[in-house]
């Protein structure tokens, strides 16, 4: 537990390294915390900080930045959110009118890129019920790979490998694919899933395991594409130094964009939050990048959360800020949309 002495210097050191991006030196501390401590008292307490894991001291410097350690304290337990100004909600009011959903949604994605400077994203909302494939075949590609080839309920065609611990001849490809498109074919995944123990017994063991590998991953495929990632402002982040000193680490964004799976599971994870969700460097486990925050708030449709807002920024980012745009930019999302 942190006394609150070292809570107001870890407050603002965070609040410091954040405005200036520089490493916060013992002088700095002094002066814009008003704590009247010798210089000999803070470096102590600076000590005691990197020493429990919330700051640390880059080896070219005197001072010490926040870890994500220090970050995420500081983010639960010290961050004063800031309100909006009058304007901005004004113009964020103005700009979302809800006379189209779709354009709704591109429009809150470019205001919150827009007034962070980061990424803005909107996970578009989920269809639901509908069927999770038109038609299915197998074609063997060597002993213990099988191309699925699923035409989807909208006409598109999509392909996906399955690897295999038994060797299936054609015939029994044709066969599955034959069962799968008899029984199977316009169902919804709850359907299947009900039916699929009973109706898969009077199969072979090795056939039933390929059939609901199947199942799965025509699932997988509609529910990608049933969720469709808006995304805007993702070239602000080349202008954002944290991110840009590092090509690595900003590939590995890029390449997040692009597949928009991963960007998916991410932003599912705050799908159950109440109101705004905060990951900070690597938390998610799905976007492992330490110098990238991502702030998130579900919105609703009638009541029903539907999908998520969000902005993907660096982890030095002003939190007091941007939580009250994402959050502002949900709430009139929802209120767009329920009125459409």
């Amino acid at each position: 537990m942190l006394n609150e002495r070292a809570k107001i210097l870890l407050k603002t050191l965070v609040e410091r390294y954040i405005h200036e991006g520089e490493p916060v030196g013992s002088r700095l501390l002094s002066k814009f915390s008003r704590l009247d401590l010798s210089p000999a008292t803070i470096r102590n307490v600076m000590v005691d900080l990197e020493e429990m894991g919330y700051v640390t001291s880059p080896h070219t410097s005197a001072g010490r930045i926040p870890t994500a350690l220090g970050y995420r304290f500081f983010v639960d337990s010290l961050l004063i959110v800031q309100s909006l100004d009058s304007k901005e909600v004004s113009h964020l009011e103005h700009q979302m009118h809800p006379d189209n959903p779709s354009r709704l949604i591109n429009v809150a994605s470019q205001l919150l890129s827009e007034l962070t400077q980061f990424a803005g994203v909107v996970i578009t909302p989920k269809r639901s019920g509908g069927a999770v494939f038109r038609y299915i075949e197998f074609m063997a590609l060597s002993e213990k790979r099988i191309l699925l080839i699923m035409v989807t309920p909208e006409g598109d065609v999509q392909n996906r490998i399955i690897f295999t611990d038994v060797t299936y001849s054609q015939s029994d490809l044709i066969e599955a694919g034959n069962f799968l498109n008899q029984h199977y074919a316009g169902c919804t995944l709850e359907e299947i899933r009900g039916r699929l123990q009973v109706e898969l017994k009077q199969l072979r063991h090795d056939m039933t395991s390929l059939m609901n590998t199947a199942i799965e991953l025509s699932s997988d495929v509609i529910r990608e594409s049933s969720e469709a990632v808006v995304l805007a402002g993702e070239h602000k982040l080349l202008d954002v130094k944290d991110l840009s000193d590092n090509l690595v680490n900003l590939k590995k964004l890029f390449e997040l964009f692009e597949r928009k799976t991963k960007l998916l599971k991410l932003m599912e994870l705050s799908r159950q939050a109440h109101g705004v969700k905060i990951f900070i460097g690597g938390e998610s486990d799905v976007a492992a990048l330490d110098e990238v925050s991502v702030v998130t708030a579900p919105y609703e449709i009638e009541g029903e959360v539907v999908g998520t807002v969000g902005v993907i920024g660096p982890r030095r980012m002003a939190y007091e800020r941007v939580i009250p745009i994402v959050d502002i930019t949900a709430r009139l999302l929802t209120s767009g949309l329920s009125r459409n």
